[in-house]
């Protein structure tokens, strides 16, 4: 069977509240890190979320 193409990564919050997202990612198609505006419910508003290591 062949082996996923797709990695897991932890998307944290810029806010420093801890939250984080999980994603799924393709590291052939992708090279560059993730960054995303989302939504952090502990600090109520909308934030820059950057990509880290999932441990």
């Amino acid at each position: 069977m062949a082996k996923p193409n797709t990695i897991l990564i932890k998307l944290e919050s810029t806010a420093d509240t801890g939250f984080f997202y999980v994603a799924k990612k393709n590291p052939k198609k992708l090279t560059e890190k993730l960054s995303f505006r989302k939504y952090d419910p502990v600090a109520r508003k909308h934030v820059a979320f950057k990509e880290t290591k999932l441990k």
